[in-house]
C-alpha cells in the first residue's frame, strides 16, 4: 500500500480523466481521432502550507479542486471537440464557481425550506422539523443523482468516472497500472467526491439541528453562512474515515456515499480505462522512473 503522503486523487472529465497528485496535474482526454491528448500543470509550492491546517484544508482543498475541475472540464471539451485552444479566462471559471454555489444554494437549502415550511405548523419540536428538512434534502439529492444519469453524455462522463476510481485503487494497492489489473478493482472509492457530498447532507442534518427557531430569511442566511463550516467538518470526517476503512465503525459511516456511487460511477470500457492510466503515469512519473532505474 502507497503511504498517506502518495493519496492521489482525480475527476472524469468529458471523453478523459483529470489526475492529481500533490502539485502536479495531468488531464488525459480522446480527442475525435481517439488519440488521448494529455495537458500537464503544476501548482505552486505554497497551496501545500493549507492542506496542513485541519478543518481550514478541507475548505481551501474544496475551492481549489472546484477550480482546477472547471478547467479540466473547459480543456476537455476543446479535445473532444477540436475547439482552437484558448487560454483559461480566471474571470468565467469564478462566474461558474458562482453560479454553481448559487444552484447549490436553491437546490439544498432554499428548496427543502420551502417543501418543509407548511407543515411545520402542525409540529413542535424543531428538532424534527430539521430532521424532516434533512430528509428532504436527501431525496432532492438522490433525485437529482438519479436523472443525471439519464443523460447521455453524462453517462460516459461517470463511466471515466468509474475508470479513475478503479485506476486509483490499482495504484493504491502498488500493482502495475495496466488495464488488466485495474479492471478487477472496484468502481466505488470512499474518498470520492460524491461520498463527501452525502457526508455533506448527513453533517448539514446535525449542524442545522442546533440554530432553533428563526424567520425565515434567518434561516436561509444562517445556513448560507455555515456552508463553510459543514465542508470543513464533512472534508474531515471523509479524510479520517478513509484512513481506517478496515474499521466497522467507519464502514458504516462511509457506506451510504459508496451506496451513491452506483449513480456517479459506470463500468467503464477497456477505451476509458487507458486514459485514465496515462493521467494517472503522468503525476506519478518520478516513481515510475525510479522504479525502472532501480
Amino acid at each position: 500500500m502507497k503511504s498517506k503522503k502518495d493519496l492521489v486523487g482525480g475527476q472524469a472529465v468529458y471523453e478523459g480523466v483529470m489526475m492529481r497528485k500533490g502539485i502536479d496535474i495531468a488531464v488525459a482526454v480522446r480527442d475525435p481521432d481517439g488519440q488521448i491528448v494529455i495537458k500537464k500543470e503544476r501548482l505552486q509550492p505554497y497551496f501545500k502550507k493549507w492542506t496542513q491546517i485541519p478543518f481550514l484544508r478541507g475548505l481551501m482543498i474544496l475551492m481549489d479542486s472546484l477550480f482546477w475541475g472547471i478547467k479540466a472540464l473547459n480543456y476537455s471539451t476543446q479535445v473532444a471537440f477540436k475547439e482552437e485552444e484558448k487560454i483559461d479566462n480566471n474571470w468565467e471559471i469564478g462566474l461558474a464557481l458562482l453560479l454553481g454555489f448559487a444552484l447549490f444554494v436553491v437546490l439544498f437549502i432554499v428548496l427543502p425550506l420551502l417543501i418543509v415550511r407548511p407543515i411545520e405548523r402542525y409540529i413542535s419540536s424543531q428538532i424534527i422539523i430539521r430532521l424532516l428538512e434533512g430528509i428532504v434534502r436527501l431525496v432532492i439529492f438522490v433525485l437529482y443523482l438519479f436523472s443525471i444519469t439519464k443523460i447521455k453524455e453524462i453517462y460516459r462522463v461517470f463511466q471515466y468516472h468509474g475508470a479513475e476510481h478503479k485506476t486509483v485503487f490499482c495504484y493504491e494497492a502498488g500493482e502495475e497500472l495496466t488495464v488488466e489489473n485495474c479492471r478487477k478493482y472496484s468502481r466505488f472509492h470512499p474518498r470520492c467526491g460524491t461520498s463527501f457530498l452525502l457526508v455533506v447532507m448527513l453533517v448539514s442534518i446535525v449542524v442545522f439541528a442546533f440554530l432553533g427557531q428563526q424567520p425565515f430569511l434567518l434561516r436561509i442566511i444562517s445556513r448560507i453562512l455555515l456552508i463553510p463550516v459543514i465542508f470543513s467538518l464533512s472534508y474531515e470526517i471523509i479524510r479520517i474515515g478513509s484512513q481506517h476503512t478496515d474499521s466497522w465503525f467507519w464502514k458504516i459511516i462511509l457506506t451510504p456515499g459508496l451506496w451513491m456511487q452506483y449513480f456517479t460511477t459506470k463500468e467503464p470500457d477497456d477505451y476509458q480505462l487507458e486514459t485514465a492510466i496515462v493521467a494517472l503515469k503522468e503525476v506519478t512519473e518520478k516513481e515510475y522512473a525510479s522504479e525502472v532505474g532501480s
